[in-house]
């Protein structure tokens, strides 16, 4: 049985078997305006397109007044969106796969209406009903459970969405499986609701929704396109910051024209400030503990903030510690990793409590994700990490017994440590146990695409990516559970 411990402003679980638990770069002027164009740009909403949600009470009938399928979160397939194995012509979200993530007919055209979309133009200014549930449908531990199959997934066809990275595109790079895609996350003892899109959009109506963080961006790139798959005149789909490699860091925008809402990613792997210091002989990098990243401003006044940091905590990114890391004018000689991190958490949790709105702006902070590089090493006795040989390749299933998971992440315990001192509402996403378990989603070899059989030989003695997920994939549950703490909350209702 699990031990929920919670702390008033903020709730941190814990279950008492864990095993596991779970560069600044200044934004331009452009970009200034481009999150200028987000808060107040209206011009987007179009005399335009039959909603999704209404297509499919023409075609099922109203779904929201069914409270079986609420309550078992039956958003799938043929009511919610097609079972990828169906895809039709007539279906409310079908779409093409492209073969490459940047398609010419891209959503970064222009918003001319073709002879396809003519049929479904409306009122776009009509609003979608929002869902409203009487009392919560679930009242568990998101965090405790096992993952489950489910052939309704994954939420968009792999190779579908222009906005995924190459390297986590691994339907276009030819990975040969697709099981790894039909899972379900199961809390033990409850359900939760699957992404209803058409629900989450209505629900940022007028709002920003910005994650904020390392290269695990792949909940801001799973994000864009789940709600994208459920637009039906994707060239309202927007990439207003103008970047084509998105796990680049900066400052990217997704703008949903139709609902005037945005989704935003602010690249910024330590929160805090890398910076440089000169001294008599030299100047050095180093990482400013005690002041934010330059872009805060880009993102204070959201609606929704998701932040993260953890992975570039680690020696090979900060000195091995030793003449990295500064406080004011002093530079420390040698400062161990887990210091840093906690004195980094502490300057991150000062200027949330200081400049977060708590009446305008929901945070969240999501945990750390394992990789799975010494998973063999583990059980086989094959030795190696990301740079010595290490890999993930050939892993098809998740790992279903526990005995085989990482501890808790020490990082997690100074992150819990530090959310319940502060003054702001911080909800925890504990992500890193049910990610742990998903050895068979990363991408392994299958971060590129390969032109000969020689080469792909070739990769598979060289380093593999197992830190990053595949796309469609895990990084969708993330969303997922974003999604169903948002909902339980009644974020984005008529009430809020």
């Amino acid at each position: 049985m699990s031990n929920s411990l919670k702390r008033s402003p903020i709730t941190v679980v814990e279950q008492e078997f864990y095993t596991v638990g779970v560069t600044s770069f200044p934004v331009s002027s452009t970009h200034d305006s481009i999150a200028s164009e987000i808060l107040h740009d209206s011009t987007g909403v179009a005399n335009g397109c039959l909603s999704a949600r209404e297509e499919n009470i023409k075609k099922h009938g109203d779904f929201v007044s069914n409270p079986d399928i609420l309550k078992f979160g039956g958003f799938h397939g043929e009511v919610g969106r097609p079972e990828i194995g169906n895809l039709r012509k007539q279906d409310v979200h079908a779409e093409e796969r492209v073969e490459g993530s940047f398609p010419t007919n891209s959503s970064n055209g222009d918003d001319k209406v073709t002879e396809d979309e003519i049929a479904y133009q409306g009122n776009s200014t009509e609003k979608d009903e929002i869902i409203e549930f009487d009392s919560p449908v679930w009242n568990c531990d998101n965090y405790d459970g096992k993952w489950v199959r489910d052939d309704s997934k994954p939420y968009y066809p792999g190779g579908s969405c222009p906005y995924i990275d190459r390297g986590f595109n691994c339907h276009l790079n030819g990975r040969p499986d697709d099981a790894f895609l039909r899972w379900k996350w199961q809390p033990n003892g409850c359900d939760i609701p699957s992404l209803n899109a058409t629900d989450f959009l209505e629900r940022l109506r007028g709002k920003r929704l910005v994650i904020v963080g390392d290269s695990l961006n792949n909940m801001w790139e799973s994000l864009v396109c789940i709600l994208r798959h459920s637009i039906r005149r994707k060239k309202r789909v927007k990439d207003i910051s103008g970047k084509r490699e998105f796990n680049k860091y900066g400052f990217h925008a997704i703008r949903f024209k139709d609902y005037n809402c945005s989704v935003d990613f602010v690249g910024t792997p330590f929160l805090v400030r890398q910076s440089s210091f000169t001294s008599k002989n030299r100047s050095f990098a180093t990482l400013r503990l005690d002041l934010m990243d330059e872009n805060t401003p880009k993102y204070q006044d959201a609606d929704v903030i998701v932040f993260n940091t953890a992975h570039w905590w680690v020696h090979f990114k900060t000195a091995r510690g030793r003449n990295y890391f500064q406080e004011g004018n002093y530079v420390h000689p040698q400062l161990k990793m887990l210091e840093a991190y906690k004195k980094a958490l502490n300057t991150w949790a000062r200027w949330v409590d200081k400049n977060i709105n708590v009446n305008k702006t929901r945070v969240f902070f999501r945990g750390y994700v394992y990789t799975h590089y010494s998973y063999r090493a583990m059980l086989f006795s094959v030795h190696g990490k990301w740079n010595t040989g290490g890999g993930c390749r050939g892993e098809t299933e998740p790992i279903f017994n526990k005995d085989h998971l990482s501890k808790y992440p020490s990082k997690m315990k100074a992150v819990e440590s530090v959310l319940q001192e502060m003054k702001t509402p911080v909800t925890y996403m504990n992500i890193s146990r049910l990610s742990d378990y998903r050895k068979d989603g990363h991408p392994s070899i299958y971060k590129m695409e390969y032109k000969t059989k020689k080469e792909k030989i070739a990769a598979i003695k060289k380093s593999q990516d197992c830190v990053h997920w595949c796309l469609p994939g895990v990084p969708d549950t993330w969303n997922e559970l974003l999604y169903a703490l948002l909902f339980k909350e009644g974020w984005g209702s008529r009430q809020t």
